[in-house]
């Protein structure tokens, strides 16, 4: 199989669980928030905002950096297991510590610290869950990770249905996340032992010095990445209420489920770059300039569209006690055209070993949006954060695309604007034909919205002969020796 034939094996398993995991977690999101109430769906998201911003101390990076080691050299796969695991252990004891102290020094109500308990124990479930899937991914046998995927998010969304029908409260929905993490690490840890490597504790110092130095880029980045992710809701919290916070989080989970489509190309595509920066220069642009367009093809027409659809979006989901979150998915959509904007840029950098840009320009802008936080919020509460998110994701973005033509990866200037022209036309063009039709049922207007946006894109030469080449190469395979 060769390389283009893998990334795309790779990237069909992961998105055909991505959606399955995706349409049952919108079916968890939508039956828990209306049934808690913005009060009580605003208690979990701030719990899960909270343990989530610690939970990167348990892994420091240790993941990223075993995908991209054990990708290059199959054999260190034990060795890095076995000594990552302990230091696992270390980590999640020295974290789950931290989080009790500091939710208990911030005062908050009891019933909030115990769903902030279950979720900190969730939390180190899924840590060690990761270091399993890193091996799946070193071997690029994502179909692993893609089984555990959809296990965890069909008992998400049946534990769900069971706490509304027994009535449970906000602290019965956050011993849902425990139970369901700790089935996940069963699952995965005897995957791992079975098809691949036995694991056998090691304590190796030297490698341990080793691998932290290694990881802690990728670690400092996760650590930015998870505060400028959630800091948001958590001085929403201390400063506007769980109300709030509900509001916002309606809007920001869809956002973040859209987060899906880049985060399952990472994963299948990052070994290969990984390896690519050693064997072939030629075939890493060819997958970094490639991958994109094509996130530029996905992310602008779906702002554009969510934009315009976004108080029937809400409305449907959430209804009429979420109406306050229609303008705060108008604006943090933006977000998500600019995340998908950068993705190829920000694995770009950590395959060619230079992830400390990345974790210095994360640094930067964690420091960008907590200030931008405290100017916003006090004024224009969740609008202001939603404006805060989407100011720090451009500046991110911004400074990501300047580095890469500072090392020489940038793409020729009049490709990237004849790109982001053929494919804005395309969306706005896509954007009227919304408005025009915007009283058709929600589902069909967006499918034909869908197919009236790519006989665009195809009118207008945004596809290439060279895109279609690509794509024909990914469903039909080819005897293609990789390079």
């Amino acid at each position: 199989m060769n390389t283009i034939q893998r990334i795309a094996k790779n990237t069909a398993v992961l998105l055909a669980a991505n959606i399955v995991s995706k349409v049952l977690s919108f079916f968890y999101i939508m039956y828990t928030a209306r049934y808690l109430g913005a009060d009580g769906f605003g208690i979990l998201s701030f719990a899960l905002a909270f343990t989530g911003i610690f939970g990167v101390f348990t892994d420091l990076g240790l993941t990223t950096l075993t995908v991209r080691e054990v990708a290059r050299n199959k054999s260190l796969a034990g060795k890095y297991l076995g000594n990552i695991t302990v230091i696992k252990i270390f980590l999640v004891i020295i974290t789950f510590g931290l989080i009790a102290i500091t939710i208990n020094l911030l005062g908050y109500p009891k019933q909030t610290i115990k769903v902030v308990y279950f979720l900190a124990l969730s939390v180190i479930f899924s840590s060690f869950s990761n270091i399993f899937n890193s091996i799946f991914q070193a071997y690029e046998k994502m179909e692993y990770q893609s089984i555990e995927q959809i296990l965890s998010s069909i008992l998400m969304l049946s534990g769900a249905l069971f706490a509304i029908s027994q009535g449970f409260s906000v602290v019965g929905f956050a011993s849902i996340y425990f139970l369901v993490n700790a089935v996940a690490l069963i699952y995965s840890f005897v995957i791992s032992i079975w098809k691949f490597v036995k694991l056998k504790m090691e304590v190796d110092w030297s490698f341990w010095k080793y691998a932290v130095k290694e990881a802690l880029p990728f670690g400092l980045t996760g650590i930015s990445g998870m505060i400028y992710t959630y800091t948001d809701t958590i001085m929403l919290s201390l400063m506007k209420g769980d109300e709030v916070v509900g509001w916002y989080n309606a809007a920001y989970k869809l956002m973040l489920i859209l987060l899906f489509i880049p985060g399952i190309i990472n994963s299948a595509i990052f070994p290969s770059m990984s390896r690519f920066y050693i064997s072939s220069q030629n075939s890493l642009k060819l997958i970094y300039e490639k991958y994109f367009k094509f996130m530029l093809m996905i992310g602008i027409p779906i702002g554009i569209g969510t934009t315009l659809l976004a108080d029937r979006v809400i409305l449907l989901i959430f209804g009429i006690g979420y109406t306050q979150s229609i303008i705060a998915l108008q604006v943090l959509i933006w977000t998500t055209v600019l995340t998908f904007a950068g993705a190829a840029f920000v694995k770009l950098f950590e395959s060619i070993n230079r992830q400390i840009v990345i974790t210095n320009i994360s640094i930067g802008c964690v420091i960008i949006n907590i200030i931008l936080n405290f100017l916003l919020i006090p004024k224009f509460s969740y609008v202001g954060a939603s404006i805060a998110t989407v100011i720090t994701e451009f500046i991110l973005v911004g400074s990501i695309f300047i580095f890469t033509y500072k090392f020489g990866y940038g793409i020729q200037g009049k490709k990237v604007v004849k790109n982001i022209s053929k494919i804005t036309i395309a969306s706005l063009i896509m954007g009227v034909f919304i408005w025009y039709f915007k009283s058709l049922n929600l589902f069909i207007l967006i499918i034909l919205a869908i197919l009236f946006y790519l006989i665009m894109m195809y009118i207008i030469k945004g596809i290439t002969h060279e895109d279609m080449m690509i794509f024909k190469r990914i469903i039909k395979p080819r005897e293609v020796t990789e390079k």
